[in-house]
């Protein structure tokens, strides 16, 4: 079964409940994410986007969900 944006948006929205979320892509495997968060605040790009992609790890490892062009920040 293809992984959906609402699918991704809701692993997304797991790990960060308050987080601004916006999910997009509709062929199944390419999607791209912009995740506002204030737990954000300090880290840099990099420590962003792994924290993202740790509550995508099982749909990312499986192949499930082949690419994700990610966008975080922290709220401004």
């Amino acid at each position: 079964m293809a992984i959906t944006a609402a699918d991704i948006e809701h692993l997304i929205r797991e790990a960060f409940p308050d987080a601004h979320i916006i999910v997009q892509g509709d062929d199944g495997q390419h999607f791209a994410a912009e995740v506002v968060d204030a737990s954000f605040a300090g880290q840099n790009r990099v420590q962003q986007q792994r924290a993202v992609n740790a509550a995508l790890k099982e749909k990312l490892a499986s192949g499930e969900l082949h690419a994700l062009a990610l966008t975080t920040r922290a709220p401004e």
